[in-house]
């Protein structure tokens, strides 16, 4: 019994194996496929891994120190100070803010904005601080404390020194108080884990700016305090402590774990979000694996039924061919992960030099894991269906000259396709850690798969009805009537394409609109300026500046404070709101008496204007939604320390897409009287005044700091380019899978094309004509599927930008044309490189072989 179960399970191995002795011929577009989908997979999961490696071996350097104390718009005080000194082996105080760098010039005062940090001597506690002349960054800052009349010293990166004119040697002020620029910052060790800026570094020591006028109560800074811990400390038991003794305070927490929490997050999406792109190209890659099989066993039917006519059973057939797929699959897939995995390896030195946060190149077994589960299952699904369709061959197919219609695979082939199916998308979901997003891709991907199929039984029916009407044209006839025909692969070439097209078109479509987005709302939305650390009695003085000016036409100004909320309803926010950003850290709290002009309550009611009671906050509709709030909820709020519990009793709408005041939280006056603050200015002006604007306001109050927000959406622009860019590549690894597999098709159908041209020539037709037909066939399925195509990237880049981007969408045309032309002009080329062998052979030599 053993003996006939070995014999029946070697059989099937044993012919497999014998059917590879021919070699690859008809599965080259397999292999290429599955390899250049599992490539692009294991690429993108290896670089992901080794940026995550980098920012987990460096995480102290990046942080600044084993962990870091961060308050908001205020010092810590000598209670927290004499726990983190008593807790830590070296503690450093920093503080960063923005402000104004002034330049005197022949001319006029030259500003630019600057991130300003002021460190103290312990600064840098992990890393070295490079400058340009090398020096100590403590001899580049002196003298310290501005004892003298010798300007103290400070660095800044080059790219602001170069804007301002400056060489080292020169002076400037920040504020008040005037520096002297020692040297240029060429690396700051903490960088990558400081988050988004708006301006160049500058780097000055803490006691020179004591007469700046800078960090005055009520100005817009935070302080942070890097520790060493000892060797061996907990850190979590220490994070413990920290947040224990100072849970009211305000305190936010970081340590070396996670030195860059900013830029691994945004790593994390952007990776999974490239996965999924991958796996966009890896399922054009499964309709190349699917037609590559269907062709293959298409050739293979008479022996098939040789094989079933001495006795074959459908298991042994279906196993033959399934072993035999299984084993080019894992050649394809093992192909796909040693370029995927060695190609990051041997570009690392490149590719670091172009990021701007450290990365660890080198073989991860995770990623490699993920892209080959991805392949494994990607092959399964697509050949199960044509590996199933062998079973309906028939001995009676030997007698015959054409198999005919095959009928879908029996039941348990469905199933079993749906369930991989599922597996897939679990996988993907569980594995890229983005659930909604993966979610949102594979419905995409069946919708356009599905749209793609209708669309190429669509094109199938009408042609073989154009077929019929094109009388008098025989070269547009015999293209419809072969693309109508039952041999023809219209349904491989609009798939395959079609898909690579759609995700370049939705592509294409998304970086447009995004760019027509910030071009369109900057000049009639958006302020020329915010202007920040506007102190209380500056206020009658800068509104009076404005005033008089014809070419302001409208300023708006609210005072400025944050605030973490801490408690909804006595509970943890998080407990309540989950991960909702606006609990992540800490959000502006502004306050008014009356209700702002504009403003516009969705639910409740305003505070009256001598209210004085328990306070009151009124917050943001929308947000207020997504965390689950009611009119009546309690909220805590920490203010510079100090807990703030209000009731919410009003709901109001807050744009924040117009680059205006928005706040999510505003209280009661009473609420927040006492707490120092200072105000924020938005100041919408002609641009010919933007620079008198400045230029007046920065020399009667140096202290304020102006943002130009052209320059800030400028850089938004330019990480937006970046992410578009990186998504592109995506896309066109996606298009080049679907041109292998169109080319694959266009092989497959080489042998019926062959017996084409004999015949019409053989009736008297010219090659010319024929080339012409053949010419024809292709560039009309190349349409269809760039028109297609175009369709469902229209659908999908209107879907992303109306419910994941929330703003207007139009259609980019220059892109729409582009990606139908390029479908048009892949087909063509495809279908004329495989057209010259039909038109070479001889008639009679192919008519004698069909006989």
């Amino acid at each position: 019994m053993s003996r006939r179960i070995t014999l029946s399970l070697n059989l099937p191995l044993r012919l497999a194996l014998r059917e590879l002795r021919g070699g690859l011929h008809g599965f080259r577009i397999l292999l290429l496929c599955l390899a250049l989908g599992v490539a692009a997979i294991a690429a993108v999961g290896s670089t992901r891994a080794a940026i995550e490696a980098g920012l987990a071996a460096e995480g102290a350097a990046l942080l600044g120190g084993d962990a870091e104390a961060e308050f908001t718009y205020r010092f810590a005080s000598d209670e927290e100070r004499a726990w983190m000194d008593n807790t830590a082996s070296a503690v450093s105080e920093i503080a960063d803010f923005r402000s104004m760098v002034v330049v005197e010039t022949p001319t006029g005062p030259e500003r630019a904005l600057t991130q300003v940090k002021a460190v103290d001597n312990a600064y840098p506690l992990v890393g070295t601080v490079v400058l340009s002349p090398a020096m100590d960054l403590t001899a580049a800052l002196g003298p310290q404390g501005n004892t003298d009349n010798t300007a103290p010293g400070a660095v800044m990166a080059r790219v602001l020194a170069d804007r301002l004119g400056l060489v080292t040697g020169d002076r400037f002020r920040l504020g008040e108080q005037e520096f002297r620029l020692s040297a240029i910052l060429v690396k700051e060790p903490d960088d990558a884990g400081a988050g988004f800026a708006l301006g160049p570094r500058t780097l000055v020591a803490r006691a020179d700016l004591v007469n700046s006028g800078l960090l005055t109560a009520g100005t817009l800074f935070s302080s942070k305090y890097r520790m060493t811990l000892p060797a061996g400390a907990d850190l979590d038991a220490t994070r413990a402590a920290a947040l224990e003794r100072f849970e009211n305070t305000g305190l936010r927490w970081r340590d070396a774990r996670n030195g860059a929490p900013g830029v691994a997050s945004f790593v994390d999406r952007l990776g999974a979000f490239l996965i999924l792109v991958g796996l966009s190209g890896l399922a054009v890659g499964g309709v190349g694996v699917s037609a590559a099989v269907r062709a293959y066993l298409a050739g293979k039917t008479s022996v098939i039924a040789t094989l079933r006519t001495l006795g074959a059973t459908r298991a042994v057939i279906f196993q033959t061919y399934f072993y035999q797929i299984g084993i080019l699959s894992v050649i394809g897939i093992t192909g796909g992960l040693v370029l995927g995995g060695v190609a990051p390896v041997l570009l690392g030195p490149l590719i670091k030099a172009q990021l701007p946060v450290p990365a660890q190149f080198t073989l991860y077994a995770r990623p490699l894991a993920e892209a080959a589960l991805y392949g494994f299952l990607t092959a399964l699904i697509f050949t199960l269906w044509p590996l199933a369709r062998t079973e309906q061959i028939r001995p009676a197919t030997l007698y015959r000259d054409a198999v005919g219609r095959a009928a879908l695979p029996r039941a348990r082939y469905i199933l079993l396709t749906v369930a991989l199916v599922a597996l897939l998308v679990g996988a993907a979901a569980m594995l890229s850690g983005t659930v909604r997003l993966t979610f949102w891709t594979t419905g995409g991907i069946l919708a356009a798969l599905l749209l793609l199929a209708l669309a190429a039984a669509l094109i199938h029916a009408l042609a073989r009805r154009g077929a019929r009407l094109a009388r008098g044209r025989p070269a547009l006839r015999w293209a419809l009537a072969a693309i109508g025909g039952p041999r023809d692969g219209a349904l491989s070439v609009v798939l395959s394409l079609g898909l690579g097209l759609s995700v370049l078109a939705a592509v294409g479509q998304i970086d447009g609109n995004l760019r027509a987005a910030i071009s369109r709302d900057l000049p009639d939305v958006a302020p020329s300026y915010f202007f920040v650390d506007i102190q209380r009695d500056q206020m009658d003085g800068f509104r009076a500046r404005l005033n008089d000016d014809p070419a302001v036409s409208k300023v708006q100004a609210a005072p400025m404070l944050r605030g973490i909320i801490t408690r909804i309803n006595d509970r943890p926010a998080e407990d309540v709101a989950g991960d909702h950003w606006v609990i992540r850290g800490d959000r502006g709290v502004t306050y008014s008496a009356n209700k702002p002009d504009g403003v516009k309550l969705t639910a409740g009611n305003w505070w009256a204007a001598d209210y004085t009671g328990p306070p009151l906050i009124s917050f943001a509709a929308e947000e207020a939604e997504e965390m689950g709030l009611k009119l009546g909820d309690t909220m805590t709020v920490n203010v510079l320390g100090r807990d703030i519990t209000a009731t919410i009793t009003s709901f109001r709408e807050v744009d924040f897409s117009s680059a205006g005041i928005g706040f999510v939280m505003s209280m009661n006056p009473a609420a927040l009287s006492g707490a120092p603050h200072s105000f924020i200015a938005t100041v919408y002006a002609e641009e010919a005044a933007e620079a008198a604007i400045l230029r007046d306001l920065a020399g009667q109050f140096p202290n304020i700091t102006a943002i130009r927000v052209r320059d800030a959406i400028d850089q938004v622009a330019e990480l937006l380019g970046g992410i578009a860019n990186a998504t592109r590549w995506g896309a066109a690894a996606t298009l080049l899978t679907g041109f292998l597999v169109l080319i694959g098709a266009a092989a497959a159908g080489e042998p019926a094309r062959v017996y084409e041209a004999a015949v019409l020539r053989t009736l008297g037709a010219s090659r010319g004509r024929i080339l012409r037909s053949f010419a024809l066939r292709a560039a009309l399925l190349g349409a269809a599927a760039g028109l297609v195509a175009l369709l469902a990237g229209i659908l999908g880049g209107w879907a992303i930008m109306r419910f994941v981007m929330e703003t207007e969408f139009a259609v980019i045309w220059p892109n729409a044309l582009i990606i139908v032309a390029g479908g048009v002009l892949a087909t063509l080329l495809a279908g004329l490189a495989f057209a010259w062998r039909p038109l070479a052979m001889r008639p009679a030599q192919v008519l004698r072989a069909r006989e």
